[in-house]
């Protein structure tokens, strides 16, 4: 039982990236899934979250730039990532709760983590 979190990479500010996040050994429409970034030194810090039923929040600072979504056929949860800047370099983990809403409650698995660094 895993969540994989890929996509990451380098890319320049004003880009895109979309992260997945992929379970196996559960089926994830039955769990909200939150991607979390952590830049360095700082701590690591709810950026969106998608219910069970859809519903979807996201921290002011990424509103209007990234968008997440589902895919059950594919046990996949997608951040899709517009217009990136240098401060959206981080870390990120996709984390899953049985509860089911937004925002998470507790975390019953974690992505590994994927690096995005937006960079010129």
């Amino acid at each position: 039982v895993q969540l994989q979190a890929s996509g990451g990479g380098l890319v320049q500010p004003g880009g895109s990236l979309r992260l997945s996040c992929t379970a196996s050994g559960f089926t994830l429409r039955y769990y909200s899934i939150s991607w979390f970034r952590q830049a360095p030194g700082e701590e690591r810090d709810l950026v969106s979250c998608i219910s069970t039923s859809n519903s979807s929040t996201y921290v002011d600072s990424v509103k209007g730039r990234f968008t997440i979504s589902r895919d059950n056929a594919k046990n996949t949860v997608y951040l899709q990532m517009n217009s990136l800047k240098v401060e959206d370099t981080a870390i990120y983990y996709c984390a899953s709760d049985v509860v089911g809403k937004c925002p998470p409650v507790r975390f019953d698995y974690w992505g590994q983590g994927t690096l995005v660094t937006v960079s010129s």
